[in-house]
């Protein structure tokens, strides 16, 4: 686990290529099929701002292959909120899933955000999907669903299922 705090190409292209096979895989992470690499080299590209001023904390996973995970805590937010952050783009190659990856990028995040000074996080995840089920076995605190709240990749709605953790 490291995080990432300016954006080199090949880290562009690594975060793009798990972009894409998790868009391929049917995630729904605010993506439609295709996904082209350009298209997600662009989000990534997009990001790195953010990142390098510090309003977005981005952590990866590596593996013999490069980057196989990866997780964004969006520190910025409104000024009524100070306290909070935002869980993002929770994502693990399919290649690097069922090795403890993402529970591990979770636990980086919330130190990160807790180092930040940040006492809660918030995040959504598709209903009825793995994240869904990993964030539950990591003690998050299920809010509730909102029914027809995006498209999977392929078309077709799917609801959100809405988290917080409280940090001590």
């Amino acid at each position: 686990m490291r995080q990432l705090t300016t954006l080199s190409d090949a880290d562009i292209a690594g975060l793009a290529d798990v972009l894409h096979d998790c868009v391929e895989g049917g995630a729904s992470v605010s993506f439609m099929l295709p996904l082209t690499r350009e298209r997600a080299r662009a989000f990534w590209q997009g990001l790195a701002a953010d990142v390098a001023r510090g309003r977005r904390l981005l952590f990866v996973a590596r593996d013999a292959e490069g980057i196989v995970g990866t997780v964004q805590v969006i520190l910025s937010q409104p000024e009524n909120q100070p306290h909070r952050a935002d869980i993002a783009k929770m994502l693990v190659h399919r290649r690097g899933r069922q090795r403890g990856l993402g529970a591990a990028l979770m636990r980086v995040a919330e130190d990160g955000a807790r180092a930040a000074g940040k006492t809660l996080l918030v995040l959504d995840t598709a209903t009825g999907s793995n994240a869904e089920r990993l964030y539950e076995r990591l003690g998050w605190q299920r809010v509730g669903v909102i029914p027809d709240y995006a498209l999977w990749p392929q078309g077709g709605l799917c609801a959100t299922t809405v988290f917080y953790r409280r940090l001590g």
